[in-house]
């Protein structure tokens, strides 16, 4: 699957130069897109794995910090790019590598997507680049938000819907309409995005920790809260991330109780959620870009990787909605 992706990328000649290209694939996409999505339709992977390198190539420039990289640059941008892929004829965007392989990944998404796919693939990329312009414009601002709200729009940076429709047409035989939006299965993917988005701001905080001002993540944000140090922040934010986790697994349990035998496309969603977390975290520990960062080496290496070590139970045992209106209302679907 990776040579596949890396001949395309070279094809186009995404990547300017061979440091840029060394950094690129240092991604590891192919991984993560294998992770979460382990079995399935080997195409529909590939491509999800293509619109991966090339999303981190765009999710590059946004983090670059150039001073040409503000809040209207990414705005204007983010636009063209939905437009281009709610409609590749549109012709929004500049001519050049990037767009050109931005057209080659609509057009076969619009060839390989039937309309109720497209449409969720179509609002997963609309929340990444919500996500990105509001972190954009806080940064800009140079005031780091609260932690209400960084909770609640924070991770649409992430792009769950994004990367789960992918996992939903590589399975095949996807929900109705009305299973996949209930407030249930909503609140639980809404739960797995905060987890990963969680542990990439773990993972990834070494490869930002260079910037002034700070960056917005869940770290600095309960630092500058909680008036203490980054490293002070941590076991608060895994406290948190924990506390959604075990939210996380009641949830799903409890529908997969209520689901009957013969609720196979139920059940296949509820197991692609948890690759999808389970996934993220095993691609990130060894992932050349988070273990061996730019900010602190010319190249990634190679074998770089994270230690991991798994606790037996979550670090926070309270069980109560926390004290945040975006996330409490996730709770009320463990006893209804």
């Amino acid at each position: 699957m990776e040579s596949r992706a890396v001949e395309w990328l070279d094809a186009f000649g995404i990547y300017p130069d061979p440091i840029e290209r060394a950094w690129g694939l240092a991604t590891h996409s192919a991984d993560f897109s294998c992770r979460i999505i382990p079995d399935g339709d080997v195409e529909a992977v590939l491509l999800f794995t293509q619109w991966n390198y090339w999303a981190n190539a765009v999710d590059d420039w946004q983090d670059s910090g150039s001073d040409e990289v503000g809040t209207a640059a990414v705005v204007e941008h983010g636009v063209r790019l939905l437009r281009t892929v709610e409609d590749p004829g549109a012709s929004v965007l500049p001519d050049g590598p990037m767009t050109r392989a931005l057209l080659d990944l609509v057009h076969r998404t619009h060839a390989m997507l039937g309309p109720g796919e497209l449409r969720r693939f179509a609002e997963g990329t609309r929340d990444w680049l919500l996500g990105a312009a509001w972190r954009a414009s806080r940064t800009e601002a140079g005031s780091m938000p609260g932690l209400n709200d960084f909770v609640a729009m924070g991770p649409l940076a992430n792009g769950t819907r994004f990367s789960l429709t992918w996992s939903e047409v590589a399975r095949g035989g996807g929900l109705p309409a009305d299973v996949l939006c209930s407030p249930a299965l909503t609140a639980l993917t809404d739960a797995a995005g905060f987890v990963v988005s969680a542990d990439n701001d773990l993972f990834s905080y070494d490869k930002d920790d260079h910037l002034e001002p700070r960056e917005i993540n869940l770290v600095n944000v309960l630092a500058h809260q909680e008036s203490c140090s980054p490293a002070e922040a941590v076991p608060l934010a895994v406290g948190l991330r924990d506390r959604v986790m075990a939210l996380f697994t009641g949830v799903r349990a409890r529908l997969e109780d209520d689901a009957g035998d013969e609720d196979v496309a139920l059940r296949r969603h509820l197991a692609g959620l948890g690759h999808y977390v389970a996934g993220s975290i095993a691609w990130q520990a060894r992932a050349p870009r988070y273990a061996s960062p730019r900010n602190r080496y010319e190249l990634p290496l190679g074998e770089a990787g994270f230690m991991i070590r798994y606790a037996e139970r979550p670090s926070a045992s309270d069980t109560e909605p926390p004290d945040l209106p975006a996330l409490a209302s996730w709770w009320r679907h463990l006893r209804d």
